[in-house]
């Protein structure tokens, strides 16, 4: 009986964690029309919570997230377009409010750093094996120990020597 609560208690836990981004927006949110309301989430889809930063205002449960999509619903009242609505939350939020930021000058960077990570990290692992490949000598062991210089041979076989037979 134990078991069965515990795992059902657990199932509910991970439903309910799973799905509590998905009901980031609250009944009091949703617009009667539902012509307006899709073109909300769909807004609310593409621009960023500035405070996660990692989700969309739809899915954030952040205070400013929600602030953010209210203001969406007004401006959508007021017989706002979609691309009147991006530019005010540009205008207030800049261009990192956007899920996906315009390619611009002052953009450059953020969609040139993936490519250019690629590329840096190819060159060095390639510089790396080769480096490798270098230091070994063709038909060696790269793992097996360098042999012995003689002095060290000539001091091996004196300690050899003052060791008694049975220890060794």
């Amino acid at each position: 009986m134990r078991k069965t609560l515990r795992a059902s208690l657990l199932g509910l836990a991970l439903v309910l964690g799973a799905t509590a981004s998905a009901h980031a927006i609250g009944p009091d949110e949703v617009m009667d029309d539902p012509a307006l309301e899709s073109r909300a989430r769909a807004l609310s889809k593409g621009l960023r919570c500035v405070v996660c930063q990692s989700e969309n205002i739809d899915e954030s449960n952040v205070d400013l997230a929600r602030d953010m999509r209210l203001r969406i619903r007004e401006l959508l009242k007021d017989g706002k377009s979609d691309a009147d609505i991006r530019s005010f939350m540009v205008q207030r939020y800049g261009d990192f409010v956007l899920m996906e930021p315009p390619v611009k000058p002052s953009t450059y960077a953020l969609w040139a750093a993936p490519g250019v990570l690629l590329v840096v990290g190819i060159w060095a692992l390639v510089r790396t094996l080769r480096a490798r490949s270098a230091s070994a000598a063709p038909g060696s062991d790269p793992t097996a120990p360098a042999p012995l210089s003689p002095e060290e041979q000539e001091r091996l076989r004196a300690l050899l020597d003052e060791t008694p037979q049975e220890n060794r």
